[in-house]
């Protein structure tokens, strides 16, 4: 099944306890850091576009991709006030923007649901083709850690007044995939609800894989931070950021 179709209608209500400002201040401070002050920066897996929202107002000139046209569609309507956001509805994979950009950013583990390292490498490879001489490319990554420890064979439940989700994973450690099975309820006019499945993917990758495919895509790695800090990852690491900077074409 197409992943945040129906779960894009109240994505938003279930995210609320992700501290996207903490993030936000924590990304532009990395960007910063690497010399992007301002300029055209792009979104990959920017879903309802609450990052990309709060990167324009850090003073940065947003394009936000996503692939799916539900979470965008709730993007424009909701986080593009100024209309100056420009939202494409495309995969990562296959990305095509109109011109290069100052850097590349993503969060919330979107690049986990690229599945093979193929799919890495073609993403990255755009990455490198789109962004200035020297730009930076900025995302972060579940770690393998997480997946098993925190999530995999794990069920999630959450009941809210107009909505409520059974989200169940299996984590496959030979395969290092992540399944999300998700059931959701969402309360219609009649006072009924209506339900929703939808099945999702992420896989964990080694630090030292992303690192040899970002090398093999022309990226130059700058640094590798546990989530929030400017600290190597641990053994425990829930999440990393990956700084790299484009060097050839």
């Amino acid at each position: 099944m197409d992943a945040y179709t129906g779960f894009a209608e109240v994505y938003d209500i279930f995210m609320d306890n992700v501290p996207y400002e903490t993030w936000a201040d924590y990304l532009v401070s990395l960007l910063k850091e690497y010399e992007v002050e301002d300029g055209l920066v792009c979104e990959l897996g920017c879903g309802t576009g609450k990052m990309t929202a709060l990167l324009e107002d850090a003073g940065y000139d947003m394009i936000g991709i996503d692939a799916s046209f539900e979470m965008l569609d709730i993007a424009n309507q909701c986080r593009n006030q100024s209309g100056n956001i420009l939202y494409l509805c495309q995969d990562m994979r296959e990305m095509e923007l109109y011109g290069t950009v100052k850097a590349v950013v993503s969060v919330c583990d979107s690049i986990n649901y690229l599945l093979s390292e193929e799919d890495l490498l073609t993403t990255f490879s755009l990455v490198n083709n789109y962004l200035d001489p020297g730009g930076v490319f900025i995302f972060d990554m579940n770690t393998e850690y997480k997946y098993r420890e925190l999530m995999g064979d794990r069920t999630i439940c959450e009941n809210r007044e107009s909505c409520s989700f059974i989200w169940e994973n299996y984590y496959d450690e030979v395969e290092r995939m992540n399944e999300y099975d998700l059931t959701l309820f969402v309360k219609e006019k009649d006072e009924l609800f209506r339900r929703f499945e939808e099945i999702h993917y992420q896989r964990s990758y080694r630090i030292d894989t992303v690192k040899q495919i970002l090398s093999e895509s022309g990226l130059y790695v700058e640094a590798v931070y546990d989530a929030m800090t400017h600290e190597a990852p641990n053994a425990k690491s829930e999440r990393v950021y990956f700084i790299a900077r484009e060097i050839q074409k």
